[in-house]
């Protein structure tokens, strides 16, 4: 594995390489800064964003902060091709988040969506 934050979960877990990868995909999306006391810049806090309208604005800012967060955290194993955020429903209660991303171990294209309320 190359050098940055210990992914400790995803080890237990995971079955092949891309499986471990979508772990610190996640991890990545699901940290809040300040949650990991060797790290306190990790992450990108999602969660945090529950309760906050789910209106054009927020899916600007959810976009740009998870493709920073990504590009810092995985820059050495991923490219991120593009993050895109949706509402679920017309109430905007939940929204998908939807991370395409290139692997640069073999160049392969994968995508990564997430939903969240």
């Amino acid at each position: 594995m190359t050098g940055g934050p210990d992914f400790p979960f995803t080890r237990a877990v995971a079955t092949d390489e891309d499986e471990e990868l979508r772990g610190r995909i996640i991890q990545v999306l699901f940290t809040a800064p300040g949650e990991r006391i060797a790290l306190p810049e990790f992450g990108c806090g999602l969660f945090g964003l529950v309760f906050d309208p789910a209106d054009a604005v927020l899916a600007s800012a959810v976009e740009f902060t998870v493709g920073q967060a990504l590009t810092r955290w995985l820059g050495d194993e991923i490219v991120v091709g593009a993050v895109d955020v949706s509402p679920a429903d017309e109430g905007g209660r939940q929204l998908i988040v939807q991370v395409d991303y290139l692997r640069r171990k073999d160049l392969a294209r994968r995508a990564l969506r997430v939903s969240f309320a």
